[in-house]
């Protein structure tokens, strides 16, 4: 007999299609996927609307495949995160931010990540593969039994643009009425600015999209963010300009992590301030979280209010994220999981810090 397929793969559509390709009705398929997404079901013998047969062969051809809980870890404000484990060993982490009007669930679609971006920590464990659909949709699967999700950030480990077909089919399961049910606005995308991906998805899917920007100039974007060294900012702004050209009222979420020195200067203030000028942008400042052997450090408080306020004066919208679950290496940029690293980075890491000091590995 072949092997099995996970369930957990198949948005509504391609659900569809596999029960027609059976000869079985459409109607089923829809039955089944609001059973598993949105009732939390896994054992067929639950779905109670769905025939004997009908059950006893989706037995035999298919299973519900979940990652597994390693650990899980309560912060003192109340976020919880979880590491989990994949089939092939690796462990991949999330993140569920609780809020007053909202629970945020922050979704790795990455095993590590490519981009070696120099302030994450995710960045320097190196990069194994991309999650396949059913392990990002896993995720918000296993987060709903225990937690309220009412948002969804596609932030965790990893680029979400380096795997645009996984990604995209597990926001559709997200978004679906008879899965998640959540709305194009609860549903964000943040990407480090793949330009032939953000075209794409502009046309595909209106989930709300974040760019993770952090510096104003390509000179510091480059040491960074190393994707700008492809992508550079005066490109990424021409996509950006007309993301939501069909929708003038939507922004786009700029997130820029502040650190002391390095992009938070009265004069990094007001080169965002001319970067942004044409773009429909509000701004989220992320104060550092550091991680160990970084050189970074956090920006002060009064640095980062000052920073915000020369963008808030200048008419861009612009709130500054509050540090969540630090204490559990929960916060932005710390998340790392357990990675087999093709890239060997994790060893060259190393070896650097060894050999020359964290100043010289860095960056």
């Amino acid at each position: 007999m072949s092997e099995r397929v996970n369930l957990l793969d198949f948005d509504r559509k391609s659900l569809i299609q596999f029960f027609e390709s059976r000869g079985e009705k459409s109607f089923r398929a829809t039955q089944l996927f609001q059973w598993i997404h949105h009732f939390g079901k896994t054992n067929f013998d639950d779905m109670t609307n769905l025939s004997k047969p009908l059950r006893q062969t989706l037995s035999e051809i298919s299973h519900i495949e979940l990652p597994e809980v390693v650990t899980e870890q309560l912060s003192k404000d109340g976020t919880r995160k979880w590491v989990l484990r994949l089939k092939d060993k690796n462990c991949i982490e999330m993140v569920f931010i609780p809020e007053d009007d909202r629970g945020t669930l922050c979704v790795s679609s990455q095993v590590g990540c490519a981009l070696n971006c120099s302030f994450c920590s995710t960045g320097k464990q190196g990069f194994s593969r991309n999650l396949t659909t059913a392990e990002i949709v896993g995720q918000i699967w296993l987060a709903k039994r225990v937690e309220p999700v009412t948002n969804v950030v596609m932030m965790g480990m990893g680029e979400p643009l380096l795997n645009f077909d996984n990604v995209v089919k597990a926001m559709d399961v997200m978004m679906d009425d008879f899965g998640y049910g959540l709305s194009k606005r609860r549903v964000t995308l943040s990407t480090s600015g793949v330009i032939p991906a953000m075209k794409e998805l502009a046309e595909i899917s209106d989930v709300s999209l974040a760019v993770s920007l952090h510096a104003p100039t390509d000179q510091l974007r480059d040491i960074l963010v190393p994707i700008n060294k492809k992508y550079p900012l005066a490109e990424l702004m021409d996509v950006c300009k007309t993301y939501f050209k069909d929708e003038p009222r939507r922004k786009i979420t700029f997130e820029y992590v502040m650190l002391e020195g390095v992009n938070d200067k009265k004069q990094h203030a007001y080169a965002l301030i001319d970067l942004l000028k044409d773009v429909p942008a509000k701004v989220n400042l992320i104060p550092f979280n550091p991680f160990p052997y970084t050189q970074y450090k956090r920006s002060s408080l009064s640095v980062i209010n000052a920073f915000r306020d020369i963008l808030v004066g200048a008419g861009i919208i612009t709130i500054t994220r509050k540090t969540r679950g630090d204490d559990i290496d929960a916060a932005c940029g710390q998340l790392v999981g357990d990675v087999n690293d093709k890239t060997k980075r994790k060893e060259q890491y190393a070896k650097q810090i060894r050999e020359n000091g964290v100043h010289t590995a860095i960056g």
